[in-house]
């Protein structure tokens, strides 16, 4: 198709769309494939769109990475930058990763940017470079379409990992790293330190850092790399804290704690759910107070920000939970959340989760706490043996069957509700995602 043509009101919008993700899902035949050397270059060959005026805050991290981008994000915007974000993976459609003050790139943007792209995929073919992977074309296209808008601040969430995850081409104001637990161990790493090196490689030379990390093996390996970086890194717990005031089901009140100055900001609120996001909500605060913005910024900010598929209430009669805990810290987090906000409430459960987590030990976190589960298929290659978790419910002693379709697991456990009992659906993003579609009617790809 004739890009041009279709720019110019000639063909169909959709039909282009469709055929531009069809191109860039074609791309992830080059699978996971961490390190620079592609996007550098394919970067060179768009005119270094990275190093053209954008102030960059760069977060990584292992859980809360998208809660932490979506308060940093609506503080900025709340002080009058324009803002940028971009994250992944997307829950309903993949506008959702290029997002500008809240508005997601159009359609017709994704269908021209994409266009450019191809050309400058072949002059690297012809160069004989390595192809660059999808999750690569789609941080090149981010950094490209955020500067040619002309954004103050772009919040760029890292893929996975941190050193040489290929959004690290970035030189970013400020280098927020949420936490560092068990995932992607394939890629990063056996142990907490391991893994912790790695995400501290967002840390760069000069640059200040902030961590809400806990865990002392992480914090040890996170402090060695901003040492090195002469980074001045900031700490949850000793440079800064918050003090919970109250949680109900509309959202929680807390107080900022600056630990080095001792002044605080008192009776913040968000909408977000869970104890965890306290401390999300602490290092975007944290942030925002390193970047100069304002307190009624960040007032409103805090209480302005959204972050779906989280701790998300998305019925009320019954009462259906969604949150995409997939390892073992979200569903410590999880279950947290539930022992909290719904203490002894009988809960059925539909999970689903890829093969490549440690799904039974996150599960210890979670069973407990639930009457009955549907086990239902994560619609990724990378589902693996997804009856498998079916086994380790039972064998927690928890009744379970499977239902391989999401939308018709999603019914089931709505249709087995008794009354009191409240659904919960958890377990991957790209599960979760269907899941919240049917159960909201949302269209797909909106």
């Amino acid at each position: 198709m004739d890009d041009t043509k279709m720019m110019d009101g000639q063909g169909d919008i959709a039909a282009a769309y469709a055929e531009a993700l069809e191109f860039l899902a074609s791309q992830t035949k080059f699978g996971i494939n961490l390190g620079l050397q592609r996007i550098t270059r394919l970067l060179e060959l768009m005119g270094e769109p990275h190093r053209q005026g954008v102030k960059y805050i760069h977060i990584g991290g292992t859980n809360g990475k998208g809660s932490v981008s979506a308060f940093v994000a609506a503080m900025l915007r709340a002080a009058g930058y324009r803002t940028a974000v971009f994250n992944s993976p997307h829950l309903h459609s993949y506008r959702e990763r290029y997002v500008i003050d809240g508005e997601m790139i159009s359609r017709e943007e994704v269908v021209r940017r994409v266009g450019q792209l191809k050309p400058i995929l072949a002059q690297m073919q012809a160069e004989g470079a390595e192809q660059p992977t999808e999750f690569e074309l789609s941080t090149a296209l981010a950094l490209r379409y955020f500067t040619d808008q002309q954004v103050d601040y772009a919040v760029i969430e890292v893929g996975m990992g941190g050193a040489i995850d290929s959004t690290n081409v970035i030189m970013p104001e400020l280098a927020l790293i949420t936490n560092v637990a068990i995932d992607h161990m394939d890629y990063l790493g056996s142990t907490v330190a391991e893994i912790a090196a790695v995400k501290a490689g967002i840390i760069k030379p000069g640059v200040p850092a902030l961590t809400a990390a806990q865990d002392e093996a992480a914090l040890t390996g996170i402090r060695a790399a901003a040492q090195n970086c002469g980074s001045d890194l900031g700490e949850f717990g000793r440079d800064f804290a918050f003090r919970f005031v109250s949680a109900d089901e509309s959202g929680q009140s807390f107080d900022y704690i600056d630990l080095s100055s001792g002044e605080e900001l008192c009776g913040l609120r968000i909408a977000l759910l869970g104890r965890h996001q306290l401390t999300n909500a602490a290092l975007a605060v944290a942030a925002a107070r390193r970047l100069g913005l304002p307190e009624e910024a960040i007032r409103t900010g805090l209480a302005e920000a959204r972050w779906p598929g989280r701790l998300e209430i998305v019925s009320q009669q019954p009462l259906i939970l969604l949150d995409g805990a997939h390892n073992v810290a979200g569903m410590q987090a999880l279950a947290a959340a539930l022992r909290e906000y719904w203490p002894g409430r009988s809960i059925v459960a539909v999970l689903g989760m890829l093969a490549d987590k440690e799904r039974e030990k996150a599960l210890a976190e979670l069973l407990p706490l639930l009457s009955q589960v549907i086990v239902t298929r994560v619609p990724s290659y990378r589902a693996g043996d997804w009856e498998a978790l079916a086994g380790v419910c039972r064998d927690a002693g928890v009744p379970c069957r499977t239902v391989e379709d999401v939308d018709a697991a999603v019914a089931a456990g709505r249709d087995a509700l008794q009354p009191g009992q409240m659904l919960l659906v958890s377990g991957s993003l790209y599960m979760l995602a269907d899941a919240r579609a049917f159960l909201l009617g949302v269209a797909a790809d909106v």
